[in-house]
């Protein structure tokens, strides 16, 4: 038996189409058998099977690819019907405490994990895009979803398994979602939907219940804030739900809430944990860019000025079209890069435009001019292509582990780790190789948070 993890999503859009597809996909990849490329038997390469899926939602090109025996069906208890060798994998469980023996059961699990990295057994090669397939006992599909809120009339009243395809939903499809029993709820509107993304959605006319209450009887221990990008009022509103719920947050959006004293201490007040703000991608325009300007510092080159242009075709780039909107989001990704350069540099970061046939895929385009011996000017150019979604999926997979090994151990407040690893705006900025070493060394019980 594995330690679950009872989730609520906060705004069904592509992130949270990603995820709930994640979850699955890697749950049925890993009972397939992994093959030394990182693929299975059955399971084509996705790079080029998007391009026949291309997004249309619904369709179902990549099942050849994917139709794996070992099929899945999350219910709402949480149950899932294993059509599969009951010999396949070992469960752990880590349900901890910080003063009991299982405590120490994490622990071990932990040093099991990243021992059986080092001889290649749980590597990379297993869960592109996971710190690790099992994380302190925690796997993929033992996250459980139990709750979504949305205010769009084509998912609210629908099954999640349904929602997460629903217009104008547009990433790709990389896994079948059986029916989940999860009904989509209506949410406050609040400040959730600008005059732009007004234009595109019909907003349900159903009245929204009580938020708290669905938390607390649905048993919820996470919420995830998916909402869109100046959604200030709205998050703040979620957040406000979560505190009389007595279920944790993290923030996967820049509105400051984990990196904000005020917040941090109303959490740890209520013995929960938040972990935030705005989710950082495996391979995205913050973390590449972050990543290059401490190259830079630290080979000896005075970086003059940068500049980070990014493009797409979803809805998130189309409410980003509100220039209001797009404060905070400049903050929090501006903020991460120039903490990795011991001087001020001049530099733009930020969403550039919607271009409408990109769909869920995004291009980030990346300057950099400096100097290096002898004041020789230097100029990097770097073009990233992204299918965005799916880009933060497995992130998000790794920060809802993390937080529930803190809930667990009744670890409260920012956890500061799991934010420095998994986030743009975290309570305490990181390089990305001191994150994970800091991630990892939490996950094992070395430090508090």
């Amino acid at each position: 038996m594995h330690n679950k993890v009872r989730v609520a999503i906060a705004g069904v859009g592509n992130c949270a189409s990603a995820l709930v597809q994640g979850t699955l996909y890697y749950d049925r990849l890993h009972h397939s058998g992994f093959h030394n490329d990182g693929t299975s038997g059955s399971n084509d390469r996705l790079h080029y099977n998007r391009h026949v899926e291309k997004g249309r939602q619904g369709t179902s090109d990549l099942k050849r690819g994917n139709e794996i025996s070992n099929k899945v069906r999350v219910s709402r208890s949480g149950n899932a019907d294993l059509a599969a060798d009951a010999n396949s994998s070992a469960k752990v469980n880590a349900n901890v405490n910080a003063t009991t023996d299982k405590d120490k059961d994490t622990v071990t699990d932990a040093h099991r994990d990243r021992d059986r990295d080092r001889d290649g057994s749980n590597s990379i090669l297993e869960a592109p895009g996971l710190v690790t397939y099992n994380l302190g006992g925690i796997e993929p599909s033992d996250i459980e979803f139990v709750a979504a809120f949305d205010v769009v009339e084509s998912k609210v009243g629908k099954d999640l398994a349904e929602a997460i395809f629903a217009s104008p939903n547009n990433t790709i499809k990389i896994c079948d979602v059986d029916k989940t029993g999860i009904k989509v709820e209506k949410g406050e509107v609040l400040d959730g939907v600008g005059k732009h993304l007004n234009q595109r959605v019909k907003i349900s006319d159903k009245s929204p219940p009580k938020i708290s209450q669905i938390l607390k009887d649905s048993g919820a221990e996470i919420l995830i804030n998916y909402l869109p990008v100046g959604s200030r009022q709205a998050t703040k509103y979620y957040v406000e739900q979560c505190l009389d719920a007595g279920v944790s947050f993290i923030n996967a959006i820049p509105v400051f809430i984990a990196s904000t004293p005020k917040w941090q201490q109303a959490f740890a007040g209520r013995n929960l944990a938040c972990a935030g703000d705005d989710v950082m991608s495996q391979l995205g325009a913050t973390v590449l860019h972050k990543t290059l300007v401490k190259l830079f510092v630290d080979r000896g080159v005075k970086i003059d000025e940068t500049y980070q242009l990014n493009v797409g075709g979803d809805m998130d780039f189309y409410n980003m079209l509100d220039e209001e909107r797009l404060e905070d989001k400049r903050i929090s990704k501006t903020s991460a890069v120039a903490a990795m350069a011991p001087y001020e540099i001049p530099m733009r970061i930020g969403p550039s435009d919607f271009v409408g046939f990109l769909d869920n895929d995004k291009i980030c385009y990346i300057n950099m001019r400096g100097k290096y011996f002898g004041n020789v000017p230097i100029e990097l150019d770097i073009k990233l292509k992204v299918v965005d979604a799916y880009n933060s999926a497995g992130v998000m997979i790794d920060a809802i582990r993390g937080t529930k090994i803190a809930i667990d151990r009744g670890t409260n407040g920012p956890l500061e780790s799991v934010s420095a690893y998994c986030f743009k705006h975290p309570p305490v900025q990181m390089s990305y190789s001191d994150a994970k070493t800091r991630f990892m060394e939490f996950i094992e019980g070395k430090i508090e948070r």
